[in-house]
């Protein structure tokens, strides 16, 4: 099978930054699912492991990355009782094994779902990742639910992959009032497009915000960088509170601000549950028929913003700059 990998870490704009590779398709076994991917989206977790993977070293066997696909079951290995082969399916897959990047890749059964009948192939590669992060976010780790309608909820960077579906699913499946920010105007409309009340600009967001008759909210999302942000999170969050972060650190985090106001904190990895094949890894699985049902009833609405046509090391060098410049709107996804 064709895929599309990298020996080595080097920029984006190095010929050998992906290299097309001809390698031999898995075979199925246990859980697992053979699935022959149709399409693939790009995401910023793919370029940091680009980055960082293989520093300093050449690697034997090229690294294939990619954890958002669509595609159909061509074969389940013996123990699969969720899916079978001809079935349509969309997934983010697990950190710990080969990427999406690829004519065929293996996937556990219990972190894929269906795909969504109404949305085209591209549409529905566009979702799987931000989607599950978004609504593990809100739901698993800040445990949003019905008594929580009508709070705030702040979402710093809200035109990204992830800001784009986590503001969809707190205001229309949280009933949450919905704030984002947002520093261009066409990321602004972006994000009121997905349904934020309110839009506000990073550079400016507490006098923005309290102008706005804002004083503090009930939760903030932090999609962009916690250390940047952490006085002005600390100091916008309400007592009680919960803070919620994707962006991880590399300083230690002054949780001490959140001890007066009694605030809660929480990280969120979306490969948690398949890095440590937790008992509730097949939530996941749940989680994506879930957002399956929402966007085709029309709920919640996909977030693809570009188009690449075609499997090749060009594709992936195009999505790769255009995620590194950090401009992204919405999601950017490769039909093979």
């Amino acid at each position: 099978m064709k895929a599309i990998g990298f020996k080595t870490s080097l920029p984006i704009s190095d010929a050998d930054s992906f290299i097309e590779f001809e390698t031999e398709r898995p075979a199925p076994k246990g859980r697992d699912l053979l699935v022959k991917v149709a399409a693939v989206s790009v995401n910023p977790v793919d370029f940091k492991i680009r980055q960082n993977s293989a520093k300093g070293q050449v690697l034997d066997v090229p690294k294939v990355i990619g954890w958002d696909a669509v595609g159909i079951v061509e074969a389940v290995g013996d123990e699969v009782s969720l899916f079978k082969a001809g079935d349509e399916v969309y997934y983010a897959g697990d950190l710990n094994r080969a990427g999406s990047n690829a004519e065929y890749q293996l996937v556990d059964e219990r972190i894929v779902g269906k795909k969504p009948k109404k949305l085209s192939i591209e549409e529905a590669a566009a979702m799987p990742l931000t989607a599950l992060t978004a609504w593990e976010i809100l739901f698993d780790r800040i445990r949003i639910n019905e008594k929580d309608k009508g709070k705030t909820i702040l979402i710093i960077g809200g035109a990204g992959g992830v800001g784009s579906i986590a503001i969809q699913m707190a205001k229309k499946v949280a009933g949450l009032v919905v704030i984002a920010t947002a520093s261009r105007p066409e990321t602004e409309e972006w994000c009121r497009e997905q349904g934020a009340d309110y839009v506000f600009n990073h550079k400016d967001l507490v006098n923005e915000m309290h102008e706005a008759g804002f004083q503090s909210v009930d939760f903030i999302l932090d999609f962009v960088d916690l250390n940047q942000y952490w006085d002005i999170i600390t100091e916008l969050i309400k007592p009680q509170g919960h803070i919620a972060s994707i962006t991880g650190s590399a300083t230690p985090v002054a949780l001490d601000k959140l001890k007066s106001k009694s605030v809660s904190f929480s990280w969120e990895l979306m490969y948690t549950r398949s890095i440590f094949q937790t008992e509730d890894m097949i939530e996941q699985h749940h989680i994506l028929n879930e957002v399956a049902r929402l966007l085709d009833d029309g709920v919640l609405k996909n977030t693809l913003k570009t188009t690449l046509s075609g499997l090749s090391a060009e594709n992936f060098k195009k999505a790769h700059q255009q995620l590194e410049n950090n401009t992204t709107i919405g999601k950017v996804v490769i039909k093979f």
